[in-house]
């Protein structure tokens, strides 16, 4: 709970009253964040879109005990997409967010800096595009943190809620297998449109020739394939995976998989993605990976694995540049999701678990890993997609930040001896490591 949500609600006791609503900040950010985790200089505006990509394999009605269908099952796959932007300067509204919690029940209100339905900016130019994809089950908001910091710094954010896949629509995994990469194409795509359509807010504001892909867990996952990582054949086997073999459509090397990645994808972030442990992907797949990859995760992540998961996918990506960041003893939420809401510190006996556990982490603070990874995501796409060079000395650093040493002179000047991350306050570069390997490496 924050500080303010405790005053509240304490003063709403004190009077006898029910407690107040708890104020559940998204945008928090610590004294001692590192220097790029702060917000940019545009306001900021939110949206919500809903979209429909037709036709699609409907895995929910294919019976995996039954004989293979002669044809797949087809529907249309609805989407809902919060998008985030820069905001005109005068801009004003409400900055609270509806959102449901894991339970998929209780719905909260989240607090930031971006205001419902704001006017977008004008801008001479458009700007970078930035795909949100959540893990399972999740939904649109949980990198909400993320997704708004990057909006004021001159991007357009588009988080979706991957049907089946959510609090409120978890079902069949294999619809979150075959579906992760396929929603992200379909809504770089919508963007592109909607970025064209005379009378539509996204009308010359977001540019989606110049995008990333930001995915949690699942949606690292398929984040992974989008940039050219087809799944192995042990993968498509896996009876508890896509039903008969639908996972095939993402199988390295086959036809589907190969029209998959796409020129306007220029990077991907991909936090605790998952996979590799149970190999969906092995030596030879994971080099079809072609976009540079700046990789997120736990070094004690228990869901997707480390050493065999996250950073396997990384020493295998060797076609590309790309970049392992660690925290230190950190389980699966490392850096991804938001603060947990106060309403989620309660036991539910239907998930067997205080809600609270799907948000937090049993070392780290939520804020300060969050305020960590808005630092090196805004360096990360600043250089690959901006081309802001000034941003390669907060990705040049002593793999061990422990390692580290601060040595300025009273007037700020370096020392010789100056080896402290870039960025870092002094004293606050602890418990990381920030690994590169160049392609070919």
């Amino acid at each position: 709970m924050t500080i303010a949500a405790f005053a509240g609600n304490a003063l709403a006791a004190s009077h006898g009253g029910e407690p107040a609503p708890a104020i559940n900040r998204i945008d928090t950010q610590r004294p001692d964040a590192p220097e790029l985790s702060a917000y940019g200089d545009h306001k900021v505006g939110v949206r919500t879109l809903e979209m429909v990509n037709p036709g699609q394999i409907d895995i929910l009605a294919i019976d995996p005990a039954a004989e293979k269908p002669a044809e797949w099952p087809r529907y249309d796959r609805p989407l809902t997409v919060e998008v985030w932007y820069p905001a005109d300067s005068a801009a004003e509204g409400s900055h609270e967010l509806k959102a449901y919690l894991r339970d998929g029940k209780t719905e909260v209100t989240l607090v930031g800096q971006a205001m419902r339905d704001a006017a977008p900016v004008a801008a001479a130019e458009a700007f970078p595009l930035v795909i949100i994809s959540h893990g399972y089950p999740g939904n649109r908001f949980l990198l909400s943190h993320l997704a708004e910091n990057l909006a004021s710094k001159g991007y357009v954010v588009a988080s979706i809620d991957h049907t089946d896949s959510t609090y409120r629509t978890k079902a069949a995994f294999g619809s979150t297998l075959v579906n992760r990469s396929i929603d992200q194409k379909f809504v770089l795509n919508e963007l592109a449109r909607l970025s064209g359509e005379d009378g539509n807010f996204l009308k010359g504001l977001a540019n989606a020739d110049n995008a990333a892909i930001v995915g949690y867990s699942m949606g690292g996952y398929g984040a992974v394939i989008s940039a050219g990582g087809g799944v192995t054949q042990t993968a498509v086997d896996y009876a508890w995976g896509g039903p008969h073999g639908t996972l095939g459509v993402h199988l390295s090397g086959s036809d589907t998989h190969n029209a998959l990645p796409d020129s306007r994808v220029k990077t991907i972030v991909a936090f605790g993605p998952w996979g590799r442990a149970l190999n969906f992907w092995d030596e030879e797949t994971l080099k079809g990976i072609s976009k540079p990859a700046l990789f997120i995760a736990g070094s004690v992540d228990d869901v997707s694995g480390y050493e065999k998961g996250t950073r396997a996918i990384w020493q295998g990506a060797k076609s590309v540049d790309r970049a392992l960041l660690t925290f230190d003893n950190a389980n699966h939420n490392a850096g991804a999701p938001m603060p947990a809401p106060a309403e989620a510190n309660r036991f539910d006996e239907d998930l067997g678990f205080n809600v609270s556990e799907h948000y937090s982490d049993a070392v780290w603070d939520s804020v300060r890993m969050n305020n960590i990874s808005q630092h090196f995501v805004t360096a990360w796409l600043g250089l690959h997609l901006k081309g802001d060079e000034t941003m390669a000395k907060y990705l040049e650093l002593v793999p061990n930040s422990n390692d580290s040493v601060w040595a300025k002179e009273k007037d700020g000047t370096e020392k010789p001896e100056h080896t402290h991350w870039t960025g870092f306050p002094d004293r606050t570069a602890k418990g990381l490591h920030y690994e590169v390997l160049k392609a070919g490496e």
